[in-house]
């Protein structure tokens, strides 16, 4: 199963869901008070990933770009705020994603202008990801509590804020923030080298970013809808459908870096489709369309 988003000035070609019943993610169970700046910290990674994959590829002019410091290393960051916009707004759906155990794979797609070929895939291995256990807004707000129970709660915050130290000191224990700040920064070294050495891509290339989904995992539908369904030819194979995602292989996979910091683990790769740009191959062939932007946003 696979969803995608697309940026709102580009003619994009999705990836996106089969529908099925939901899973969670298949890794340890983390302590809120981790979780959530552990999911942060993946994001801001992936953003950076994304702008770093951006400017690396030549999808956007160089001169658009600013260079920035992250995980103590220089990154390149877009400036136009649309692309900014649309990045942010892309992980955001991803993030949501992540945070119910849905995630298996995240893929940065480059097609060719013209004949909408899958030219590159970018892949982020997610399935091995600690279940996060974090509640979305609208739970935080149902739970919060009512204006006499405040004062309640009020009397007891004395002692909770012990407990709540405690359990900060255990959780600094758990995650190594070190370790993993330096394995994500090795991590985008490596795809910005990868992306340095890929063959170079022909002019008018266009992006997206795909989102495949677990077994027996929902299609993330809603109001408003960030993913749309993609092409049988860009799904995933299933067992009730063996033989699409004819595309999804192309003729090389190299490997860019596996990322091995506990709770952290995550793989990623390059699949390359053919380098021929004027090679039209019916199997490996997907149609367009327009996808309208979603809603805006800041850059961090």
């Amino acid at each position: 199963m696979s969803a995608s988003v697309s940026p709102p000035t580009h003619r994009q070609h999705q990836n996106q869901p089969h529908t099925a019943n939901s899973t969670s993610s298949s890794g340890p169970s983390l302590p809120l008070l981790a979780a959530a700046p552990l999911l942060s910290t993946f994001t801001s990674f992936l953003t950076i990933a994304i702008h770093s994959l951006l400017y690396h590829r030549n999808l956007y002019p160089p001169t658009s770009f600013l260079t920035a410091r992250a995980f103590n290393l220089a990154v390149h960051q877009s400036r136009h705020p649309a692309v900014c916009s649309w990045i942010n707004d892309a992980v955001s759906a991803i993030s949501n994603q992540l945070n119910a155990g849905t995630a298996r794979r995240i893929v940065f797609v480059v097609h060719s202008s013209d004949s909408s070929k899958v030219r590159e895939r970018w892949v982020f291995d997610v399935e091995r990801f600690p279940a996060w256990n974090l509640k979305n807004e609208a739970s935080a707000e149902s739970d919060a509590p009512t204006s006499h129970q405040q004062q309640d709660n009020d009397l007891d915050n004395d002692s909770e804020e012990g407990e709540d130290e405690e359990t900060a000191a255990e959780v600094q224990d758990a995650v190594n923030w070190a370790d993993i700040h330096e394995a994500l920064r090795g991590a985008l070294q490596r795809l910005a080298y990868a992306a340095q050495a890929a063959e170079k891509l022909p002019p008018g290339c266009t992006f997206t970013l795909a989102l495949e989904l677990r077994d027996e995992a929902e299609a993330p539908i809603g109001h408003p809808q960030p993913w749309i369904p993609s092409e049988p030819n860009l799904q995933p194979p299933t067992k009730q459908k063996p033989h699409q995602g004819e595309s999804l292989k192309g003729i090389a996979t190299k490997p860019v870096r596996s990322v091995r910091a506990d709770p952290l683990f995550f793989e990623c790769w390059l699949e390359q489709g053919s380098p021929e740009p004027e090679v039209v191959n019916n199997s490996n062939t997907s149609s367009g369309g327009i996808v309208t932007g979603t809603s805006s946003g800041s850059i961090p």
